[in-house]
């Protein structure tokens, strides 16, 4: 399962992010954007060794609150759906 996603995040964009965003209804601005497609390329490793170590709290004044509101809702439904696979 690393090695699959090690393969993905070599090729890994903002326009990814922004599409999975979009697809989630989450409308980044390019600063919300940049931060977050930064924060996920530089953690990623972290993140999947240890989801719990996430904490969006921190990270919380880098987004407007609705969006703030719906990746909070979109970590809990990704990490409930796909959590037992970390």
């Amino acid at each position: 399962m690393y090695n699959l996603i090690s393969r993905y995040m070599t090729h890994f964009t903002k326009e990814d992010v922004k599409n999975f965003a979009l697809k989630n209804q989450v409308d980044l601005n390019e600063e919300e954007l940049s931060f977050t497609y930064e924060f996920v390329k530089k953690n990623w490793e972290l993140i999947l060794r240890n989801p719990n170590l996430l904490n969006l709290e921190r990270y919380k004044d880098h987004f407007s609150e609705e969006n703030y509101q719906k990746i909070q809702k979109l970590i809990q439904f990704y990490y409930q759906k796909y959590g037992y696979l970390l």
